[in-house]
């Protein structure tokens, strides 16, 4: 263990670690050029107002982008991750549909190098484009081959979430009981679509499927309101921070408002963690720190009637909620302390 990375009890479970694949096989393609020149951007608004300290104790490593799984299970370690539902980029849409950045079977070889500590988390999307009965033989092959239970599905690369078409795949994942994660806000990275994405789309599929658990990435940013209120109405709909933590550091006030308001509308129970690794241990750095530590400044409990994040929220958004939707035991830890 190096730079207190370990220093708290809270199991953590991550359900948003991408993994990329070789991006060299596909660089040449316009659309991953779009996808690069977005990253370009975004790295502005999530790293603007980063203070120097939040980078002390960082190792080289942690900078440098790689496709390699080892490097996560490292970045885990060093800051308590105990459990990465690995997620395979799919992102056809910047390929012309001819290809995906990274598939299922290569997900499920990874997996199974370290399973303990990652999970099956397959990616069904573009699930309209490649066939809603294709969509539903994979899912029930993943769940009952291989005991997978959560998913990911990618709207901006495919259709809206509330397409009726999609309604036997929505019923199937409901019987099968899975948690199936959903990109939820503006993508940010195009040509994926965002109006696909508006996390209001998703009322009119938690109402006709209530047992199915929904787990929306990004806080359905910037409608962080809108998700909010669908979560509250719909207990199965619980919102993810993932991607927004960094602003724990880089914009307090910004993210205080952004977590106040969902322990508010949606309560502690149903929000959940995640880094939106995508090949930085910076990324798990920042998620973990950010949680570990944040909290809502006094004059905003105060102003705007938002709760103090306690450590028991901590717990449950680190790990405790998302461990109940998917059967995970986190009376032990599972991170490597030597690492």
């Amino acid at each position: 263990m190096s730079n207190g990375g370990t220093q708290d009890n809270y199991f953590k479970i991550d359900p948003e670690p991408h993994l990329i694949g070789n991006m060299e096989l596909v660089n040449h393609f316009p659309g991953v050029q779009m996808w690069w020149r977005a990253i370009d951007s975004i790295r502005r608004p999530l790293m603007t107002g980063a203070p120097l300290e939040s980078f002390q104790g960082m190792e080289p490593w942690e900078m440098e982008k790689t496709a390699d799984p080892e490097s996560l299970l490292r970045a885990m370690n060093k800051y308590g991750v105990d459990i990465a539902c690995l997620l395979p980029e799919s992102m056809m849409d910047t390929t012309g549909y001819t290809t995906r950045w990274c598939s299922n079977g290569e997900m499920a070889k990874i997996v199974e190098t370290h399973p303990d500590r990652f999970i099956y988390q397959p990616n069904v999307s573009p699930i309209k484009h490649k066939g809603v009965k294709n969509s539903v033989w994979e899912l029930e092959y993943w769940v009952k081959e291989k005991g997978a239970k959560i998913f990911k599905f990618y709207p901006p690369e495919d259709t809206f979430i509330n397409d009726p078409d999609l309604w036997p795949f929505y019923k199937k994942a409901e019987e099968l009981d899975i948690v199936l994660d959903i990109h939820t806000g503006f993508c940010w990275v195009p040509p994926g679509k965002s109006k696909h994405a508006l996390p209001i789309l998703l009322d009119d599929v938690a109402r006709d499927f209530p047992d199915l658990k929904i787990n929306a990435f990004h806080m359905g940013y910037p409608y962080c309101d809108d998700l909010n209120m669908i979560a509250m109405g719909h207990p199965n709909v619980y919102v993810c921070l993932s991607l927004l933590i960094p602003w724990a550091a880089a914009a307090p006030r910004k993210f205080a408002k952004i977590i106040g308001e969902a322990l508010r509308w949606v309560g502690p129970d149903k929000i959940i963690w995640g880094t939106d690794y995508a090949g930085y241990g910076a990324q798990v750095r920042a998620a973990v720190n950010g949680m570990r530590v944040f909290q809502i400044p006094e004059d905003m409990q105060r102003d705007y009637g938002y709760p103090p994040i306690t450590d028991e929220d901590r717990a449950k958004i680190f790990g405790g909620n998302l461990a109940g939707l998917i059967d995970i035991d986190t009376s032990e830890r599972r991170i490597n302390m030597k690492s």
